[in-house]
């Protein structure tokens, strides 16, 4: 997905790419209260370990830690919340049935402005044995060892 003049990265969840093969991807709006929306301004927001789960035909995010917002009031929100995520039916249809698929799970991948709204880019994703990491680890060494000899 290339980003567009209207796009501001919040945060990208790197460990992702090395954990997981990415299946499909999917633009999900993302259901937050004021102190949350100011917190990811300020990119205080983790999706390490983060992960969305199906529950009664919605999708919801787990353990995505956005800190508390110093300057608001006493009634701030708490930094680990289950947060409801915006998808049409169509959509919600896909990864209901992609997650019934033994080994897939959903993963957010980045948490990103778009004309002023935030939005999570979630992947369906299966994860990846030892053996397809270390595969992974020697591709990209080989593709920086002829980067390096071509210059």
């Amino acid at each position: 997905m290339t980003e567009s003049r209207s796009e501001k990265n919040i945060t990208v969840n790197r460990k992702a790419q090395h954990e997981y093969f990415i299946m499909q991807r999917f633009e999900a709006g993302i259901a937050l209260v004021g102190s949350e929306v100011k917190s990811a301004r300020q990119s205080k927001v983790s999706l390490v370990d983060s992960y969305a789960v199906v529950e009664n035909g919605e999708i919801w995010l787990y353990n995505t830690n956005i800190a508390v917002y110093d300057k608001a009031s006493i009634n701030n929100h708490d930094p680990v919340r289950k947060r409801k995520l915006l998808l049409n039916r169509n959509e919600i249809r896909k990864l209901i049935k992609g997650t019934s698929e033994k080994g897939n799970t959903l993963i957010p991948l980045r948490m990103y402005f778009k004309n002023g709204k935030v939005k999570v880019e979630i992947a369906l994703a299966t994860g990846k044995k030892k053996y397809d990491k270390r595969e992974d680890i020697a591709k990209r060494e080989i593709t920086r060892e002829l980067q390096r000899r071509l210059k």
